[in-house]
């Protein structure tokens, strides 16, 4: 079983920096490979929707109201991703989760596992003075 842990959340002032953190681990097992990572946001009674994404390659995207403030990030090596924020605004505001696509994983002599959409528990962004 794959499982993604976020972290960074927080309250911040308006116009101030967050980094948030998400690490996917695959319990016993070894990740092989993850497709792309993405961070969405859940504002209260709002839908969720998607504030970045980063294909394995390193190819982004973003939602309109983050460009130029967002950054998305992603380590291989460490199978984590990032979401540089900064410029924030009130309406950033909102749980945080993020989100792996096709996601390989094995042992010896045990797999290949294949994990899609898979969510964390999601992390917690206040913006207020």
């Amino acid at each position: 079983q794959v499982q993604l842990v976020e972290s960074g959340g927080g309250l911040v002032q308006p116009g101030g920096s967050l980094r948030l953190s998400c690490a996917a681990s695959g319990s016993i097992f070894t990740i092989f490979s993850i497709d792309a990572m993405g961070w969405y946001r859940q504002a209260p009674g709002k839908q969720r929707e998607l504030v970045a994404a980063i294909t394995s390659g390193g190819s982004t995207n973003y939602a309109d109201s983050v460009k130029g403030r967002f950054t998305i990030s992603r380590d291989n090596a460490k199978n984590t991703v990032y979401l540089q924020m900064n410029s924030l605004k009130p309406e950033d505001t909102a749980v945080y989760y993020c989100n792996a696509d096709k996601t390989v994983v094995g042992g010896p002599g045990d797999g290949p596992y294949t994990y899609r959409d898979i969510w964390g528990q999601g992390t917690l962004v206040t913006v207020s003075s």
